[in-house]
């Protein structure tokens, strides 16, 4: 939480495009380029068991070099104290499974962009967000409801411009786990820790990747057994053999980066302010970041280039952030001259 009070929550969500853009570009590569032993692109199934493991193992570090275990719920086992979770961070931490390996995956789809399987996926999200709000009875600023609103505008213009879904099975699983897995999470989140208490972050934190880290492994191999779009045979590379390939080192790229982000993403998340506040500031970075990347892969790589559907979806996704970073500051001078007049 020092990140957060040494800068405006803004200077939080540019930290967190800073390490989602080499995560977005570095998955999109490893899962877009021929392989050298295979002569294809590797999956998702055979590049996220390995880049969640070295996840898992990167964040329990971080807990623990940092520190951040020791606010959170914990037993003693053979007198080291070992945290657990409670019920409301155990059902968040589900949730947080279905985020973890939803995320890189969406990436990895044949013929479907990263900016498109993006706005898909944080269109849902957003729709959520206020939802979640008013089941708890916190107030929803205008601006807010006015970014939701650009957003959403966002979306269906790269919507409009694909000419609807057309998505294979996996992709169209993914965006209904990833949908759920939001859900449980921000009804936890605002039920037990939207108070503004940096301790209340770390415990949530800590309890949540306890349960969401390995579950997210558990479930990647219980789909890639069901054989969802014919990739369960791509099991085995994906857990066993990928460990002896020269690709782990971009596996490694993508797991460190996406340990960072999930530090940035509770902090704004948990942030006091509504989910229909936090939510699109999160989600519009992410998705600049995903338009960014997509811009960079094609001019360096010859990957597919951002529509202009996508480009003016991200120009509106900017100006939401403008107007989040804005608009509660001048609405506060605004209350605070009001409050001075005689």
């Amino acid at each position: 939480m020092t990140v957060k009070r040494a800068f405006p929550l803004e200077g939080v969500v540019v930290l967190y495009f800073l390490f989602y853009l080499p995560n977005v570009i570095v998955t999109k590569l490893v899962t877009s380029l021929p392989h050298g032993a295979i002569g294809r692109p590797l999956t998702g199934l055979e590049t996220l068991p390995a880049s969640l493991i070295l996840n898992t193992l990167m964040t329990y570090a971080f807990i623990w070099w940092w520190g951040w275990y020791r606010d959170a719920n914990a037993t003693t086992v053979g007198g080291v104290r070992v945290p657990i979770p409670t019920r409301y961070t155990l059902i968040s931490g589900i949730g947080t499974a279905l985020i973890v390996f939803t995320v890189p995956l969406s990436f990895t789809f044949e013929n479907v962009s990263v900016p498109f399987i993006q706005l898909l996926m944080r269109g849902d999200i957003l729709i959520i967000a206020p939802i979640v709000d008013l089941m708890f009875r916190r107030r929803v600023n205008w601006w807010s409801w006015a970014a939701l609103a650009m957003v959403a505008v966002a979306l269906f213009v790269t919507l409009s411009a694909r000419g609807g879904l057309n998505l294979p099975p996996l992709a169209i699983l993914t965006v209904v786990l990833y949908t759920i897995g939001y859900f449980l999470r921000l009804t936890m989140m605002t039920r037990v820790s939207k108070t503004g208490d940096p301790a209340s972050v770390r415990k949530y934190f800590v309890e949540e990747k306890v349960i969401a880290l390995p579950a997210a492994v558990a479930i990647l191999a219980l789909i890639s057994a069901a054989g969802f779009g014919n990739q369960a045979g791509q099991l085995s590379f994906g857990f066993v053999g990928v460990w002896a390939d020269p690709v782990m080192i971009w596996l490694a790229v993508i797991a460190l980066t996406l340990t960072v982000v999930s530090v940035f993403s509770v902090i704004i998340l948990l942030d006091p302010r509504e989910n229909a506040y936090c939510v699109p500031l999160e989600r519009a970075s992410s998705l600049i970041a995903g338009v960014a990347g997509s811009a960079i892969l094609a001019a360096f790589w010859g990957l597919r280039a951002p529509s202009a559907a996508e480009y003016a979806g991200a120009a509106i996704l900017i100006a939401a952030i403008v107007l989040l970073a804005v608009a509660p500051r001048l609405s506060a001078s605004l209350r605070a001259a009001r409050a001075e007049s005689p």
